[in-house]
């Protein structure tokens, strides 16, 4: 059996990896390719990148470009570990492998509740969709529907996630092809009705930087957190028919489309439409710029496409969060009943998992100025937390691998170690304008909170662990 058929291993206490975990392996090919596609475009893209356009004017474009080689270089990053060894813990299990028990207790359970608070957003902002569409009906009632039937998809075989979310991302992937095919044609003056708009929005109204560096550096920080959710297709390899190869093509395929996606939008839009058009922030960019363009109905077509990014990334989100939570199981780092597998599925994680995401939006309405505002600023940097514990991880482990096992690297990290170098400090950088800037100084001191208090915990029960393990008696 060559390398990249290799069954996917599990996920053990020693952080290292084992032949089965029992999870089904019912994800094929083309289930990956579009995980990894559409689990970077959400509403983020779609209507958050807004706020982004209005700081940064024109630049937007430069701060995408240069969120997006960070975030390609993470993600090859995450590719090199997980094609080596695949595990359903994915970043968990390397940051264990490379630094102890403490770094997987430490990146999976923040990324976890990173997960669990998102579901509940998501499905908020679904359910104000469709009490737009469905004046009168409540939104909690939507959003037990939402969260009714993701739970039951992820509870279900594996194979019924990957179907949701390949019908899901190849919407999302078609709508951006259609946008950017419209926005190229409007550009050259091709678009019948059309005027080609030349230069005139991006060097009017104050230029290409009309507020500076500070704006760039809004727009940066905006981007970044756009570019969140390329992980999920590492921890969903593990489930597939085979995990080595199906990681390793999902990532090098995934790559250099989602750049084009973000970058090509960010410079279509901002190249048709002022940037300080107020339509931009309050319908969102490509709605603004579908009805800049007279496009029929194109608020209505972007809040279809907008919905299905949501509904994708609570479906992803629940899956997620149920497998980091019993690959941590898994290896001694949880409750054993969250471990427990039925049918391949770990299902008392999903419904854990589900019921902490509705209980999110609850607090949105019981306590919306302080209890759910401090869930929110918690999870506000945790990405940058995971990606660095991505970046440092294979700083070890490649060399580890280099040394024990070349032949597991089927993916490599370019120009080693450099580029990893190159990546910790560009997240270094970040860090630092996030404590610069009033709007998310804050929450990166609640994540950093969070985290202490996690490394603690973790750093406690690995002592504990160790000192059992020495004791003939225990």
């Amino acid at each position: 059996m060559s390398r990249t058929t290799a069954p996917a291993p599990a996920d053990r206490k020693d952080g290292a990896t084992a032949p089965a975990e029992g999870l089904a392996h019912g994800l094929k090919q083309r289930h990956l390719s579009m995980i990894a596609l559409g689990g970077v475009i959400g509403a983020g893209l779609f209507v958050g990148s807004g706020a982004g356009i209005a700081a940064a004017g024109p630049s937007i474009v430069i701060a995408y470009a240069i969120s997006g080689v960070l975030v390609m270089l993470v993600m090859r990053m995450l590719g090199e570990m997980s094609a080596a060894n695949p595990a359903s813990g994915s970043f968990s299990v390397h940051a264990e492998r490379a630094f102890g028990s403490w770094a997987g207790f430490t990146s999976g359970w923040a990324f976890w509740f990173l997960l669990c608070v998102a579901v509940g957003l998501e499905g908020i902002g679904a359910a104000k969709i469709m009490t737009g569409w469905f004046p009168g009906s409540p939104e909690w009632a939507w959003v037990a529907l939402f969260m009714l039937v993701f739970t039951v998809t992820n509870l279900a075989a594996v194979k019924n996630f990957g179907e949701f979310e390949f019908w899901f991302a190849a919407l999302k992937v078609g709508a951006i092809v259609l946008f950017l095919g419209i926005g190229v044609l409007a550009i050259t003056g091709l678009l019948p009705g059309t005027d080609a708009p030349g230069t005139a929005n991006l060097t009017g109204d104050g230029g290409f930087f009309p507020h500076g560096s500070e704006g760039l550096i809004v727009g940066l920080l905006a981007s970044v957190f756009a570019y969140g959710g390329l992980e999920t297709v590492t921890i969903a390899a593990a489930e597939s028919e085979h995990p080595v190869q199906g990681v390793a093509k999902a990532v090098r395929t995934a790559m250099w489309r989602i750049a084009l996606f973000y970058i090509g939008s960010m410079a279509v839009i901002v190249t048709l439409v002022p940037w300080d058009d107020k339509a931009v922030v309050e319908k969102g960019p490509y709605v603004a710029t579908l009805d800049h363009l007279g496009i029929p109905a194109a608020g209505q077509i972007m809040n279809v496409v907008v919905l299905v990014a949501l509904l994708s990334a609570m479906n992803a989100n629940i899956y997620g969060a149920s497998r980091m939570a019993g690959s941590l199981v898994a290896r001694g780092q949880g409750p054993k009943a969250l471990g427990r597998l039925s049918g391949g599925v770990p299902r008392a994680a999903v419904l854990v998992s589900s019921v902490f995401g509705f209980g999110c939006v609850l607090l949105s309405y019981w306590r919306p100025d302080d209890i759910f505002i401090w869930l929110l600023n918690t999870i506000g940097a945790i990405i940058l937390v995971v990606w660095f514990f991505i970046a440092a991880s294979q700083l070890v482990l490649r060399r580890r691998t280099e040394r024990e096992a070349p032949e597991k690297l089927v993916v490599r990290m370019w120009a080693f170690p450099v580029l990893t170098w190159v990546a910790l400090a560009g997240m270094a950088a970040i860090f630092f304008l996030m404590a610069r800037e009033e709007g998310t100084r804050v929450q990166l001191y609640w994540t950093g909170g969070l985290t202490l208090l996690l490394a603690a915990v973790g750093f406690v029960r690995q002592k504990s662990a160790r000192t059992a393990s020495a004791d003939p008696a225990a």
